[in-house]
């Protein structure tokens, strides 16, 4: 009888186990939304699980909607998720980072002071996660047609920047509103 330690193959990925860790967002991330030491710490204690699922990793700027939540985007970023990866790998762990745009779930004060965007210029139910006073989510700006394109593009960098940082996959949050 098959139990959940034993070893399982997902496509290319061996792992030891069939315990997957799910993505926790954490907000931790150093400025730039650079991953530091600490999010490697948490990840290499966690890594006898068979697969870690990273916390949501923003693919652009325009994709950010919570405080100090990782980025994929930058070479700073890849350096920062790099060192986790070895660090992860080298305790035995997989792991796999989950990309994210978070659309219309986001606020300005995320954003530089741009409007998220969305299909639709229709707000989300609900407030702004971790804003005080309480804040409701704004109406997002339809994205244009051409602007699509874009987003499907940040999204392949991301997933680029996550083979060149050393991860085993990746995985797309497209819950909750996002895109």
């Amino acid at each position: 009888m098959t139990t959940i330690f034993d070893p399982i193959t997902i496509g290319d990925l061996q792992l030891p186990n069939r315990i997957i860790m799910a993505p926790l967002t954490r907000c931790r991330a150093d400025e730039g939304r650079v991953p530091n030491a600490l999010m490697s710490e948490y990840y290499v204690q966690r890594a006898s699980a068979g697969l870690i699922l990273t916390e949501a990793t923003s693919v652009t700027p325009m994709g950010v909607g919570y405080p100090d939540t990782p980025g994929i985007w930058s070479n700073d970023q890849v350096r920062g998720w790099s060192n986790i990866t070895k660090a992860v790998h080298t305790a035995g762990g997989r792991i796999v980072l989950q990309l994210w745009h978070v659309g219309r779930i986001s606020h300005p004060a995320y954003l530089n002071g741009e409007t998220p965007v969305a299909p639709s210029a229709i707000a989300a139910e609900g407030h702004v996660s971790l804003m005080r006073p309480i804040t409701p989510l704004p109406t997002p700006r339809a994205l244009e047609l051409a602007e699509i394109g874009d987003i499907v593009e940040a999204y392949r960098v991301g997933a680029e920047n996550a083979k060149a940082a050393g991860f085993d996959g990746v995985e797309v949050h497209g819950a909750n509103g996002y895109l």
